[in-house]
This record gives C-alpha cells, structure tokens and sequence, in this order.
C-alpha cells in the first residue's frame, strides 16, 4: 500500500515549528532576567561584590562604633542593636579590641545608612551630627523621625549645608536618647565613624559613566567607596525589589562586615 507523501510533509513541518517554538522558548527560559534587560536592553550577569577596604588616614586612627554599645544607662535591649551600616576594622591591642570605622565617598553631601531598632512608639529621640577636623558641628539634625518598626534607614546632608571638602577628614554621630523620664543624666546609646570626600581616577570615572547602575556598585566597591556603593544598591533594591542578583550584591556587601543579621532587615521606602 502506497502512502500518500503530503500527510509526511505536513507531519514534518509541524514537527519542524513545534521543535522551532521549544528552542525559543527554552532561550527565553534559559535567559536570566537581570536588571540590565529592564533598564538598558542588555544582559547583566549578577556579580560578587568585593570591597576592597581603604588604607586608614594619616595621623591617630579614626576610632568609632559600628554597633550601639558603651551606652550610659540602660535603652531597651534589642537584638539586632543600633548599627551604622559602614566599614571598620577590628584590632587586638591588649586589653581590649580597638575598632576603626573609616568609609570614603565621592559626592558632596552624602547618604548613611542605618539599622534603627527602635520605633516611633518608644519616644526616643534621635540625633545626627557631623563634625569638622576642628570639633565644630558642620550639620546636626536633632529629632530625626523614627520608623514605625525596626529598619534601615538613611541620614543625608541637605542641600544648604556645607559640601564635605575633599582630602577632609569628618566625624559623625547618631545618638539614641532613651530618656523619656528627662533624668539629670542621659540615656543613650550611639554610633560613631570617620568619613572623607575623595576624587577618583580619571580611568574610573569614566567606568562609571558608561556603567549600568549595578555595575556602578561593583565599580564603587572595587575603588573601596562605600557610601556610593551601598546608596546606588539601595536604590536599585527599592526599584527592584524582587531581583535576586541585586539581592546578592546586598548580601555580599553586608556580610562582608558582619551584618548578616540586618541583611533582611526592610530599608527605608522613601529616597534618601
């Protein structure tokens, strides 16, 4: 029995577009969605972030606290404690740990970070300021609103204050006063660090301008700029909040010192 050859041919052709639609559809399953698709039509593999820690300053060593400790008195006890999300070092000088906590940041008013474990029920006021190399209060911002609960929150510099100066060397402060009963002595607990405005290279800047936004926070990371770093990856965070390649850089850059127990901590829903 003869068979007809048009039924084959037709068999082939579906066979054909059928095997042509999985191939395309296996390319776009098989293709990570990654920021850089959403933002400028091209792929974006996720990268490791490594911070590369700057060289602490000339002259005495910075000091400081990452962690809310040394408090006078007592605050509520909670866990994780006030942290200021920003690099340091720890060195064993007996009898004790000597910590530095030093970041740099390229921009004139810059963003900090901070893990704040206290809400705006607790009636604990708030303050941030920053001084010059002479002790002089360059910004203090008293009052600072707390959150409704525990995260991450930022502190800018405004625009009618003083930009930092480059090569400067600046102290800041966050202090959480927990004296509600307004007692004769404070109540609080606070974090401390150095911050210097810095240039970049030539080479770098020009990485940057041609950078996507997630490859900026590697670029930022690699030259050991925290604050732009950790500021560009929380915007991209807000902006994307279920990228998992962003997740990752977030997760690398905090783990990075220690931080693991804020890392899924929520931030701040607002612009810095």
């Amino acid at each position: 029995m003869k068979l007809s050859s048009r039924p084959i041919k037709l068999f082939l052709v579906v066979a054909l577009s059928c095997t042509t639609l999985l191939g395309s559809l296996c390319s776009v399953l098989a293709k990570p969605t990654s920021l850089g698709d959403r933002t400028q039509g091209k792929a974006v593999s996720a990268q490791t972030v490594n911070f590369n820690l700057p060289q602490l300053p000339p002259g005495p060593p910075p000091g400081g606290r990452a962690r809310g400790g040394a408090k006078r008195g007592e605050c509520l006890r909670v866990k994780p404690e006030l942290t200021a999300l920003v690099p340091f070092t720890q060195e064993r000088k007996e009898p004790k740990t000597v910590t530095n906590v030093w970041g740099l940041t390229t921009v004139e008013r810059p963003t900090w970070w901070f893990y704040v474990p206290y809400t705006k029920d607790s009636g604990y006021v708030t303050e941030f300021v920053l001084q010059d190399e002479q002790d002089d209060s360059v910004y203090q911002k008293v009052a600072i609103a707390l959150p409704d609960q525990p995260e991450i929150i930022p502190v800018s510099l405004p625009a009618n204050t003083s930009p930092l100066a480059l090569g400067k060397q600046y102290r800041w402060f966050l202090t959480v006063d927990c004296n509600q009963k307004k007692e004769s002595l404070p109540v609080y607990v606070y974090v401390e660090g150095v911050i210097q405005r810095v240039n970049l290279s030539q080479e770098v800047a020009q990485k940057l301008k041609t950078a996507t936004p997630q490859q900026q926070v590697a670029i930022y990371a690699q030259n050991g700029i925290w604050h732009e770093a950790l500021t560009t990856l929380v915007q991209l965070r807000q902006q994307y909040p279920q990228d998992v390649a962003l997740l990752a850089q977030w997760q690398d850059l905090l783990a990075g010192f220690q931080f693991d127990d804020v890392v899924a901590k929520p931030v701040f829903p607002g612009k810095p």
